[in-house]
């Protein structure tokens, strides 16, 4: 049996960790100032990793602003994706986001990461935007995804929904 996915604070000392899957999912990664910067914030912010056992498989970063969330930074593993991880790390972003007191939740996402747009359409995040060379080092554009109402009993149902299907991780 397979240990169950948990989400803890991020802490420095899990930077290492953070760090070498930020290198392996960005081609521009945050440094380790940038994230030691986000982590000293301690209001608006909330940082988490996921763990398996004692091995980090992903992480996110939240900003609060008023009543909206807005994801700074999320990632999964590259040698665990595919397995509902990353449906797992938004879910607990709308739940923190929830938390907080956010009614809106947005990012930016490039727009060649098809696969990342469909994770977030799937919780109901909408293109309002495009962030023109966003990606310095690519030159890519960025969609930028909101979604309203997250306090609704309606996207509750979504969540529910989405939850209902994850695959079992422990």
């Amino acid at each position: 049996m397979t240990d169950p996915l948990r989400f803890s604070r991020l802490r420095r000392r899990d930077l290492g960790d953070v760090l070498r899957i930020e290198r392996q999912a960005f081609p521009e990664p945050w440094s380790a100032q940038v994230f030691a910067s986000e982590l000293a914030l301690r209001r608006g912010r909330a940082y988490r990793v996921a763990r398996i056992g004692r091995e980090i498989v992903g992480y996110f970063g939240v900003m609060f602003v008023d009543e909206e969330a807005h994801i700074t930074t999320i990632a999964v593993a590259p040698g665990h994706q595919g397995h509902g991880l990353g449906t797992a790390l938004m879910l607990e972003v709308v739940r923190i986001s929830l938390e907080q007191g956010a009614d809106s939740l947005s990012l930016e996402v490039a727009t060649g990461n098809e696969r990342a747009q469909a994770l977030y359409r799937r919780f109901g995040l909408a293109p309002i935007g495009i962030r023109k060379n966003y990606y310095p080092a690519t030159g890519e554009d960025a969609i930028v995804m909101m979604v309203h109402d997250l306090s609704s009993d309606r996207y509750a149902r979504r969540m529910e929904r989405i939850q209902g299907r994850l695959p079992s991780t422990g």
